[in-house]
């Protein structure tokens, strides 16, 4: 992989990073900005009428992540304050998940915690649920929302429209639970 770095139209910087991909893409990130991903053998001038091609995308782009960095909390690293968390995550969802477990007919086998940034919950092929500590920056609705999000996955490995049919089963309000977690 090889990172370049070039100038937008608005002198933003933006990152190309190449590899062996077959098309150009692009990413905006609160922690990168922009990046260009190309194919190897992309010339500059390419890139640039790429880019340029694309500034209306951008600039909305960059609008929709500085929007959900404005409306999300902010992750400490401090190890006290991550303690904090998990102890007070250990304390509050355990019952939220032994609630919902009983509603949708699921057993986890294990229930862990982690100091993830980005990734509130996971659950593993053999159906042992991990929930970032970082829950507890979140409102109740929001965190109820991850724990059944998690235990449909005990029945639902995917994203399938079975999976989100069980979800709403117990959630009908789901999406908006969800829009609190991406910042919108």
């Amino acid at each position: 992989m090889c990172v370049i770095y070039g100038k937008l139209c608005n002198m933003n910087d933006y990152v190309v990073i190449y590899s062996n991909r077959k098309t150009l893409g692009l990413e905006v990130s609160a922690e990168k900005g922009v990046i260009v991903r190309a194919p190897r053998r992309t010339s500059q001038k390419e890139i640039e009428r790429f880019v340029a091609s694309h500034t209306v995308w951008i600039e909305r782009a960059k609008a929709r992540v500085q929007t959900r960095a404005a409306n999300r909390p902010v992750f400490s690293d401090d190890p006290a304050e991550i303690a904090r968390l998990k102890a007070l995550a250990a304390e509050k969802i355990p019952p939220r998940v032994a609630y919902y477990a009983a509603l949708l007919g699921v057993t986890p086998q294990k229930i862990g915690f982690t100091k993830a940034k980005t990734r509130f919950g996971s659950c593993s092929g053999k159906n042992s649920i991990n929930f970032s500590c970082y829950l507890m920056l979140y409102s109740d609705r929001a965190v109820d929302y991850v724990v059944v999000h998690e235990l449909c996955h005990i029945k639902h490995k995917n994203h399938s429209k079975a999976f989100y049919e069980m979800i709403a089963g117990v959630m009908p309000d789901y999406k908006e639970r969800e829009k609190e977690l991406k910042g919108l």
